[in-house]
């Protein structure tokens, strides 16, 4: 599908234009978390909050309140179709049939709804908060921040000449393909689309999902989003995030419960799905103290999501950790998907793909003709490695401005468990730039988990 992105933008004139057209348009690990928590906890009261963390863009000085509210109402008001449906009942997801319970799927065709939401302007910032069963809420997630990053993207493309939009998407397209043409050809490479919650707009996520299936081959997995997943017949991928630990350490009646419930979401994950679903994400409180006092199935699990570290020294710390449990790491995977561009999933697949020689460094490799130079590079992985491309895939205009300055560059805009049951909810990671929660509270979760291995870096996306 090629879309003219100048002529739509400059003819946007309409009353509204839905941002979310389905409820298929969200992560799909959102939809494997959403019959998780059906199954395990239906009457959990849990609230999310939504934050812009660039507080220095005052996004309510962007776009009226109106505008917000109007585009939050015509998501609440959407239903799972009967065609969705039939999608997730019957269409094979990692290898299996039938992961949805039939339950479930009734659920969603007569039951599930959205929950109601409050928003307010606080110094030039929307707040938002959705409160309610945690089936309700969870949702809104995806669908709160790819609204207000794409109302950000028409209110900026709205003081554009239709000359002027033509050149920003001319340079946005120009830089895609820059990026495509580095991976191309590149041996064994493995990359997906993470790129819903912060994406410049749905039509460039999906023009830029159909330019990767195009040009990449095999090496192009699929895309997270369910509703392109659908659409465009490719593979949905995802598995879980950091709500679940939130949400059950908040839950937890003391300190030695709290500390064990980051293993209690695996042990009710695995009872849950099964193969290529179960994959670690143990950086919510911090990873090194996840691994160092994981019990031994935990091993078992078929890989491991880096989030907040350093990809390579995590890797390495993975790797480290099965083999001191007695696995092969050859047999795990490895997913990457925070903050990554082009140079830095090359250098990762060469880091982990196989062998550097020569003196090589992992940003030496820049397109497949590095990968095939037998001075440079080694063949044979140390792990399995995937990435998981988000903002720096769906939403990277920075410089294609044809006014200059920074409206069109990506936010750290997240949306957050706030509260379980009436208990505050906290996430450390392993950045300490990305720590959430009241200082208090912060503060005790570190006192409980410890801060081994947690560094300060800045959040970038």
């Amino acid at each position: 599908m090629i879309v003219n992105f100048a002529r739509r933008a400059h003819n946007h004139n309409w009353e509204l234009d839905p941002v979310t057209r389905s409820l298929l348009d969200t992560d799909f690990y959102k939809i494997l978390m959403l019959q998780f928590i059906w199954k395990h906890y239906p009457k959990t009261r849990v609230t999310f909050s939504m934050s812009n963390r660039s507080s220095s863009v005052r996004l309510a000085g962007m776009f009226p309140i109106e505008e917000l509210t109007a585009q939050m109402e015509h998501a609440r008001r959407l239903r799972f179709r009967r065609s969705e449906l039939v999608w997730l009942a019957g269409n094979t997801f990692y290898g299996r049939r039938g992961i949805f319970e039939p339950d479930f799927l009734t659920w969603l065709e007569r039951d599930f709804r959205l929950s109601d939401y409050e928003v307010s302007v606080k110094d030039g910032q929307f707040q938002m908060t959705f409160s309610g069963n945690w089936t309700e809420t969870t949702m809104w997630e995806l669908y709160s921040l790819s609204i207000v990053n794409e109302l950000k993207t028409r209110a900026a493309l709205k003081r554009l000449s239709e000359f002027g939009l033509d050149i920003l998407y001319a340079r946005a397209k120009t830089k895609l393909w820059n990026k495509i043409e580095k991976l191309q050809n590149v041996p064994g490479l493995r990359l997906g689309d993470f790129g819903t919650r912060r994406r410049h707009s749905f039509l460039w996520q999906e023009y830029v999902v159909e330019a990767m299936a195009d040009n990449l081959g095999g090496n192009f997995i699929g895309t997270s989003n369910a509703f392109l997943a659908h659409k465009h017949d490719l593979e949905a991928i995802g598995t879980n995030a950091h709500e679940i630990p939130m949400v059950l350490a908040a839950l937890a009646p003391d300190d030695a419960a709290r500390k064990a419930a980051q293993y209690r979401v695996l042990e009710l994950w695995q009872g849950t799905y099964d193969g290529a679903l179960l994959i670690m994400l143990p950086d919510t409180y911090g990873t090194t103290q996840f691994l160092a006092n994981a019990p031994d199935w935990c091993a078992d699990w078929t890989g491991q999501r880096v989030d907040s570290k350093d990809p390579f020294v995590a890797g390495d710390e993975y790797i480290s950790w099965l083999e001191s449990r007695g696995r092969d790491p050859k047999d795990k995977l490895l997913i990457a998907s925070d903050a990554l561009d082009v140079d830095k999933i090359l250098g990762l697949h060469a880091y982990f793909g196989g062998t550097l020689l020569h003196g090589a460094r992992p940003e030496d490799f820049q397109s497949a003709a590095d990968f095939l130079n037998p001075r440079k590079w080694l063949p044979g992985r140390r792990i399995r490695f995937s990435a998981g491309w988000g903002t720096l895939l769906t939403n990277d205009f920075r410089g294609c401005d044809p006014e200059g300055g920074g409206a069109f560059d990506p936010l750290s805009l997240i949306c957050k468990v706030a509260d379980a049951d009436g208990r505050p909810a906290v996430k450390l990671s392993d950045n300490y730039a990305k720590a959430l929660g009241t200082d208090a509270e912060v503060e005790r979760y570190r006192k409980i988990f410890g801060t081994a291995g947690v560094a300060n870096v800045p959040v970038l996306v």
